[in-house]
């Protein structure tokens, strides 16, 4: 079977099995409990910058999530991708990680393509993407045989029905599923050319009091339509569409419910007039 090579291993994230075990298991041990004690896991949002800043809440929603799920498949919602882009598909193939390769669920992605359009990827041809790739090693670790099913949805409308489909051909195939929406939350500072509270802690403490916090209450109450217009607002998500479908699937896969597990901010990890939001949320039957 064709693989994928990772494009981001040994820069953003470690390139051998041993430095990159090591850093998950590093980051299981801080792992926050969940309060919950729900009878099934659905999903979930993580974050996608480099490990060094969010690898850790990364980590802890899907070491959470495998408290609750053994997953056949894993749906991983992510891309930077605006409103008039199209949506993306890895359609055949494997994707290789450290830890292993995961192979893409073709016949969930063939069944898919039938309602939608997908610019179609191949181990061949794809383009280099952080937010599904960041968070494969750490799947492979918690969940070493699932298939993965790595999507790239636009922020709009259509990502909602997107998300209600997969969560269909799920229910239809009688496939144990986890969707993953991947999304940093507000880029805030002078490298993002965003700066509405200027620099200094009184930006920092707008971000994490009012703009991030409004679309981690929405994510929180999974509130997808919501979502995707608070981030066309307030420039709070990068990657609206990816978490706004997850919430969708998640939605109708039976989740009533979902936990803010972590949120921070870059700042948190290294101080800088520039910085970015993180959060980890997971998604309850």
């Amino acid at each position: 079977m064709a693989v994928r090579k990772p494009d981001f291993a040994g820069t953003w994230y470690p390139s051998s099995s041993e430095k990159c075990r090591e850093e998950i298991e590093r980051y299981e041990k801080r792992a926050r409990e969940s309060s919950e004690k729900p009878e099934k896991a659905v999903g979930g949002i993580v974050p996608h910058a480099g490990w060094y800043y969010s690898g850790e809440i990364a980590c802890n929603v899907l070491k959470s999530l495998r408290a609750w799920s053994s997953p056949e498949t894993v749906v991983i919602f992510g891309m930077h991708l605006g409103p008039t882009s199209d949506h993306v598909m890895m359609v055949e193939g494997e994707w290789e990680t450290p830890l292993g390769n995961l192979e893409v669920d073709e016949a969930l992605a063939s069944e898919l393509a039938k309602s939608f359009s997908f610019v179609k990827e191949t181990p061949f041809l794809h383009g280099a993407d952080n937010t599904i790739e960041l968070q494969l090693p750490i799947i492979k670790y918690f969940f070493p045989n699932t298939l993965i099913l790595p999507l790239g949805v636009a922020p709009r409308d259509e990502a909602l029905e997107i998300g209600e489909k997969v969560a269909q051909l799920v229910r239809e195939k009688s496939v144990e599923a986890l969707v993953i929406g991947s999304t940093d939350l507000t880029h805030y500072g002078p490298n993002y050319g965003f700066t509405p509270k200027g620099v200094g802690e009184e930006a920092v403490r707008w971000v994490k009091g009012e703009n991030d916090k409004r679309i981690t209450e929405l994510m929180v109450r999974m509130d997808a339509p919501g979502m995707l217009a608070e981030a066309r607002a307030s420039q709070n998500a990068c990657c609206v569409g990816a978490a706004a479908a997850a919430v969708a699937a998640a939605k109708n896969l039976g989740g009533r419910k979902g936990e803010l597990l972590v949120y921070r901010t870059s700042h948190d990890v290294e101080p800088h007039s520039s910085f970015v939001g993180y959060a980890g949320v997971v998604y309850y039957s």
